[in-house]
């Protein structure tokens, strides 16, 4: 008996099938990092600086793109598409992890952060408004770790989220660029 391993019509090749599946877990692991920011913020009570808001924006990109890039890919979409859309992930990714990296080096004083939450404080208006504006305001720093675990704040964790998001983009790309 001769087996044919010429993939069936209508069937996908094992490279699709492995971006699909990359796409699928970029879109999983953005979902749950946006889960647990939420959580953190909502249920625990830790308010985000504007560092830590800008590093969402990865995520929230990522969670509908690759969900976008995992069934194009099912549907046997037209590779240079598939390849895009996992291009874009992969640069979403390194440049958040650049970020991170970023916000991990305010924290640890290795640099200045913006002067938006890590500067000095500008302008407070007049004294009047200062003492109304002060029972309202609550100014988070991006230069103060409110939480960390093992040594890693939540912006060194999102190095290392936004790192495994970029190895499996490239996993992906790399699949895909095998024939058959």
């Amino acid at each position: 008996m001769i087996v044919s391993t010429a993939a069936r019509p209508g069937s996908l090749s094992d490279a699709t099938r492995a971006a699909s599946h990359c796409a699928a877990l970029i879109a999983a692991i953005a979902a749950l990092t946006l889960a647990g920011a939420w959580f953190f913020q909502l249920v625990v009570g830790l308010q985000p600086c504007p560092l830590c808001l800008e590093q969402r924006y990865a995520y929230y990109l990522a969670v509908p793109l690759a969900i976008l890039v995992a069934f194009a890919a099912r549907l046997d979409a037209p590779r240079s598409l598939i390849y895009a859309g996992l291009a874009a992930l992969l640069l979403a990714a390194l440049a958040n992890a650049l970020l991170g990296g970023y916000h991990a080096g305010v924290e640890w004083r290795w640099w200045p952060g913006p002067t938006d939450c890590s500067g000095p404080v500008g302008n407070l208006g007049s004294a009047g408004d200062l003492l109304s504006r002060l029972d309202t305001v609550k100014v988070v720093r991006c230069d103060e770790v409110q939480w960390r675990f093992l040594g890693l704040s939540m912006a060194g964790y999102n190095v290392l989220i936004s790192l495994l998001m970029a190895a499996l983009a490239l996993l992906g790309i790399k699949r895909l660029s095998r024939r058959g």
